[in-house]
């Protein structure tokens, strides 16, 4: 049988009786000015999950780059756990200064183990997962459901796939039909075995954490995406979104981020 044929084999497989009725705490993201000359993170990294590419993060670098911030893009191979942060570790070496590391989704996990790097001064979880050291990515599912619109397609070779009947009312049900398509047929699959995959390094229990939270997210179980953030102590924003919030709604994720390196400036927001 293939490896995690879908999410919610991943939460039947590791499920145990657990509820989490967290509420979330909302702020509330708005216009920012052109980023000072004298603010001291102007650097912003971004690193995108399973089943997309750094493309799809244009909305959120125009914006950024649009304030003055100087935005480098991730391209994960999602091979392995450690190819990915090998990769966010690259992105890392080339900056000039402190930066504010962006994870969506599996990013999530890439910028945990990654962001104990010096350069790193805060943390934004997109939609994104959190494990600590020692847990893996698929623990994180235990005692949730994921909605049944998320289905994915595992190959022999271990690779997994959103299925393409069920991409965007699973991925990306907000956007539009021309651009949930062109994600749907630009997938690049990620290796299901880095879901099992522990972490050595957990990031967030060191550097203050963010988290953007769509709540029309049908990747994860809404009382799992609270969870995770309450846990990590993140600031968190709620938008209506999908799990494409990083492309359907690029000016509330780059608001955040950006929000995120005045506080780690010590700026006023």
């Amino acid at each position: 049988m293939p490896l995690f044929s879908n999410f919610r084999s991943i939460a039947a497989a590791l499920a145990v009786a657990a509820s989490f009725p967290i509420a979330a705490t909302a702020q509330t993201a708005g216009p920012s000015a052109h980023v000072a000359a004298t603010q001291s993170v102007r650097n912003v990294v971004l690193v995108h999950g399973a089943f997309a590419d750094g493309s799809g993060w244009r909305g959120v670098y125009d914006e950024l780059t649009g304030r003055g911030y100087r935005v480098t893009i991730v391209q994960n191979p999602l091979t392995s756990l450690a190819d990915d942060v090998a990769a966010t570790k690259r992105a890392l070496a080339r900056l000039d200064g402190p930066a504010i590391l962006v994870g969506h989704s599996w990013g999530g996990t890439v910028i945990t183990e990654t962001g104990v790097d010096p350069k790193v001064a805060g943390l934004v979880y997109v939609s994104a997962l959190s494990p600590d050291a020692g847990e893996t990515t698929a623990q994180q599912y235990e005692g949730f459901v994921t909605p049944p619109e998320f289905v994915l397609d595992t190959h022999s070779d271990g690779f997994g796939f959103v299925d393409l009947a069920k991409f965007k009312a699973g991925f990306a049900a907000d956007a539009s039909d021309r651009d949930a398509a062109f994600m749907r047929d630009s997938q690049v699959p990620i290796n299901m075995s880095a879901f099992g995959t522990k972490l050595t390094q957990a990031a967030w229990r060191g550097k203050p954490s963010w988290a953007v939270i769509a709540t029309d997210d049908k990747a994860f179980d809404q009382r799992m995406l609270q969870h995770m953030a309450k846990r990590i102590g993140a600031k968190v924003t709620e938008v209506p979104a999908s799990h494409a919030v990083f492309m359907t709604q690029p000016k509330v994720v780059a608001d955040v981020i950006d929000g995120a390196a005045r506080a780690a400036s010590g700026k006023p927001r």
